[in-house]
């Protein structure tokens, strides 16, 4: 096993296991409490990290560069962990692992949208596939008109589906500065706005009160599976490519279900069961399938806008 297989594979398996861990911490003190925890730290780790790499010399960027930086990370970062949270939320673990693992679909119509590839028809059929298997797997909540769950279950696909174009159109910054560079510069752009969003729920949290495991937990989920997983995942995909390193994330979810019947005592009914293989089948039909080369395979995606 080559190395950057090897670190796709741990930040999978490190980003399963932190979503029965990021349910709990939720359930202590709130998605924006835990976000705020974290952006404390994330500065922190940012300029240590930087100072590791470059010594009191950091990297300067093109003035051309700042702007689609700050997009690409208020979008790609800062918007995607405030949907992930609020959308696990409402939901369960299980859940927001087998929703989020739809990312490699999102990529592939990304890919396609910017013409730097075309659907052959088994792909198209693998996006299909997954997209009924994920309504499928929400179909109990439909049947029993519980909105809070589903508009939970929406909120992860659209996390889903920011992560996949930050995945992609953060490439050629990547490719050019390092994924060091980015992913540090990148935290410390999101830094001001989520506190600024959080702040009202760290005003009003209990500190004394928590136990030590919120603060084990939180330090953990930033320093393994939030910092050197967002860092490590960008560094598999220069070295492996986008579509070779995309379809390991819909590994997840088995770790993710594992964990969260193990230890979070969840249960799993056979259709939600039955909707999580379909989908996660669509997902790799999808990814595995050969894409038809587009003529315009050399202009970069679009950046997002704001």
């Amino acid at each position: 096993m080559n190395t950057s297989l090897a670190a796709a594979l741990a930040v999978v398996l490190t980003w399963g296991l932190n979503f029965p861990l990021s349910k709990a911490l939720f359930t202590q003190v709130g998605p924006a409490g835990f976000l705020g925890l974290r952006y404390l730290l994330v500065p922190m780790c940012a300029m240590a990290l930087l100072c590791w790499r470059f010594g009191l010399r950091w990297p300067r960027l093109d003035r051309a560069e700042i702007g689609p930086l700050v997009r690409l990370t208020l979008v790609g970062q800062g918007l995607h962990l405030l949907l992930a949270a609020y959308g696990m939320q409402g939901s369960t673990a299980f859940s927001a692992s087998v929703l989020l693992a739809c990312g490699p679909v999102f990529t592939l119509l990304i890919l396609r949208i910017s013409g730097v590839e075309r659907l052959s028809r088994i792909q198209v059929a693998g996006v299909a596939l997954a997209a009924a298997g994920a309504l499928l797997f929400t179909a109990d909540k439909l049947r029993a008109a519980d909105w809070q769950a589903s508009l939970g279950d929406l909120t992860l696909l659209a996390a889903a589906a920011l992560f996949s174009y930050y995945t992609v159109a953060s490439k050629p910054l990547i490719q050019h500065h390092g994924g060091v560079t980015v992913l540090a510069y990148g935290s410390l752009v999101c830094t001001g706005p989520m506190l600024l969003w959080c702040a009202p729920a760290l005003a009003t949290m209990d500190w004394a009160a928590q136990p030590a495991w919120v603060w084990s937990g939180t330090l953990w989920q930033v320093a393994g599976g939030g910092f050197l997983g967002w860092l490590a995942w960008g560094w598999a995909n220069e070295r492996r490519g986008v579509a070779r390193t995309a379809p390991l994330i819909y590994l997840m979810p088995l770790v993710a279900g594992l964990a969260a019947w193990l230890w979070g005592g969840e249960q799993f009914t056979a259709p939600k069961l039955l909707g999580a293989g379909v989908i996660l089948a669509g997902v790799a039909l999808a990814q595995f399938s050969p894409a038809r080369p587009s003529p315009h395979a050399h202009r970069p995606p679009p950046e997002p806008s704001c």
